[in-house]
């Protein structure tokens, strides 16, 4: 009897995509007021992202690619695994442990 057996991390804490573009705007130097300049988002709508109050959807991720060089499957994908990590751990808002990781070695935005 052949059994796949699936190696998975569940993590115990739910990470919103909305913190890691706040980590990317601080390794850019960049305010939310000039990411919604660049993405011609409003900063309401910006500070939803940022706080984890509003997801990222497919036309949000492609003007973040634009304004901070990143893909937008990797904005995308961000937003995946968050809700897929959130049904998992049947949470409704995120809670993040004490502590920021900072991102290493990104590029900078044009």
């Amino acid at each position: 009897m052949n059994e796949i057996q699936l190696n998975q991390y569940v993590p115990d804490y739910l990470v919103t995509p909305g913190e890691v573009l706040e980590e990317y705007l601080e390794a850019y130097g960049m305010t939310p007021v000039e990411l919604a300049d660049r993405t011609g988002l409003d900063q309401k709508t910006v500070g939803d992202l940022i706080q984890g109050n509003a997801p990222i959807t497919l036309e949000t991720a492609l003007k973040l690619e634009r304004a901070l060089s990143r893909p937008a499957h990797f904005w995308n994908n961000l937003e995946r695994q968050f809700q897929e990590d959130r049904a998992r751990l049947g949470q409704g808002r995120p809670q993040r442990p004490p502590g920021k990781a900072k991102p290493v070695d990104l590029p900078v935005a044009r």
